[in-house]
């Protein structure tokens, strides 16, 4: 299919009271958007599969759904430094942005460097990026060690005091799969989270409690990254 072919797709897709409702049900705000759903876009992207220079046209349209289309077009091990700025200085939403995240940054080369640079941002989207990206990287990378996720231990307590809704909920998504990784890191991370729950911001109170309540819980499941090495 060609970009336009795919455009003209999309169009007879459109529903403009799925824009309306993706806005007001899950804060969903996008501009130029034509109101189709994720999982429908999912079914589109399987049918067209990888293709690096169509994933580039249609994030140029300026479309929402054909952005996130571009996001499960393009070849990870493709991604540059250059196209991760060019697109996290573009997301508007955590749809979009956690679309990238997980489908691209957290299984790119520069999915590290970009966490600790993105982390210390002021927009809300490309701070949410570092976060959502650290989130989907404890779950791609299986082989690292714990020294490679500690060290975020330290960024995720430092950015626990912002309050916008978008960034407390990615510090707290990684913090969770952080611990999720094994029991060694669970532990850490649950030492990390008392230490947050002493901080007196609202969103450091929350992050806290809604982190402990889920790695503390009896019977979490854990990935056990790397295998074989940290048991029960």
């Amino acid at each position: 299919m060609t970009c336009k072919e795919i455009i003209e797709a999309l169009y007879d897709l459109e529903d403009k009271d799925k824009v309306a409702f993706k806005a007001k049900k899950f804060g969903i705000i996008s501009y130029n958007s034509l109101g189709i759903y994720h999982k429908d876009l999912k079914v589109i992207a399987k049918e067209i599969g990888i293709d690096n220079t169509l994933a580039l046209q249609l994030f140029d349209s300026e479309i929402y759904e054909a952005r996130l289309l571009c996001s499960k077009l393009f070849n990870p091990k493709d991604v540059t430094e250059e196209l991760m700025e060019k697109w996290v200085k573009t997301f508007e939403n955590w749809e979009i942005c956690d679309s990238f995240c997980m489908g691209l940054f957290s299984k790119s080369s520069f999915a590290l460097a970009k966490i600790l640079e993105w982390s210390q941002r002021e927009p809300e989207f490309e701070k949410r990026a570092a976060f959502a990206t650290l989130a989907s990287y404890c779950m791609a990378d299986k082989t690292s060690d714990n020294a490679l996720f500690e060290q975020f231990l330290s960024i995720i307590k430092r950015e626990a005091h912002d309050e916008r809704l978008y960034v407390k909920k990615a510090v707290n998504w990684a913090l969770r799969n952080i611990g999720k990784r094994n029991v060694d890191l669970n532990r850490k991370a649950i030492e990390v989270a008392n230490d947050i729950l002493e901080f007196e911001s609202k969103s450091a109170q929350w992050i806290a409690k809604n982190a402990l309540a889920e790695l503390q819980k009896e019977g979490i499941r854990m990935s056990d990254y790397p295998r074989a090495i940290y048991r029960f």
